[in-house]
Formats: C-alpha cells, structure tokens, sequence
C-alpha cells in the first residue's frame, strides 16, 4: 500500500488500512522531523479497548515528548515489538517499519474523519508557515 492510502490526524498520527478490520497505526513523517532522534517509545498493551482520539503510546526525543493517538477506536491487536530495542525506526521509516500498534476497528465509519494525504499536508503547511521562514 503506498503512502497515498495512509489517512492522519490533526494531532500527527496516521492509519493505514490492513484489511476490513485492522489498521496499522503510527507517527506521521512531520511528527517524526520534529521531534528528532527517538530515543524511546512507550506502547500499549495488547488487548486494550481505545477510543478514537485517545492517546494509545508515547515517544520520546532528545528534544521533546509527544503522545501518540489512535486515530479510530477499537482493540489493540500487535504492538511493534522492534521499536523497544530500535526506536529510531520511527525516525528512518516513519509509514514502514516505525508503525506502532495494529487496531481492530470497532467503527470503520471513523476512518472518514481523517485527513487524506494532500489534505494532512496542506494542514502542515498552514501550522508550520512561521517556521519554515529563514531567520535574518
């Protein structure tokens, strides 16, 4: 699936459709830039019930700390094992390997609510204007 099928959130994170009824879910690339080198991430638990907008993990940089939200609710089903030993795979293949928990969907529907591609990146463009300005 390519990246144009990912959906985001306002709040940075993305869901990918596995089949009709997982989704991966993880960090947006911006998220990730921002934050610089991850040096750890906190996951949920497997079996976990979340509701949409709820914040399922936690990443940690050198810079900053920033929560994670599931952008549909429904069941944590696989947590990605590798980022405790290798969370800088969150900074090399943010929509790839950085995923951070599969989600069985109790509501499919909330996958409408979410920002397409071109629409997530417009969004940036918009939050990030000032800071994309050379300093003097």
């Amino acid at each position: 699936m390519d990246r144009e099928e990912i959906l985001f959130t306002k709040e940075h994170s993305w869901a990918r459709v596995e089949d009709e009824e997982t989704v991966a879910i993880g960090l947006s690339e911006f998220a990730v830039e921002e934050l610089g080198e991850i040096t750890y991430v906190e996951l949920p638990n497997i079996g976990e019930e979340v509701s949409q907008m709820e914040v399922i993990a936690s990443v940690e940089s050198l810079r900053d700390t920033m929560e994670v939200y599931s952008p549909v609710s429904g069941e944590i089903v696989e947590i990605n094992e590798m980022l405790i030993d290798n969370p800088s795979l969150l900074n090399e293949d943010p929509y790839g390997d950085g995923w951070i928990a599969i989600v069985r969907m109790s509501d499919p529907e909330e996958l409408q609510r979410l920002m397409p591609k071109e629409e997530y990146e417009d969004y940036i463009d918009a939050i990030s204007g000032d800071f994309n300005e050379e300093e003097f």
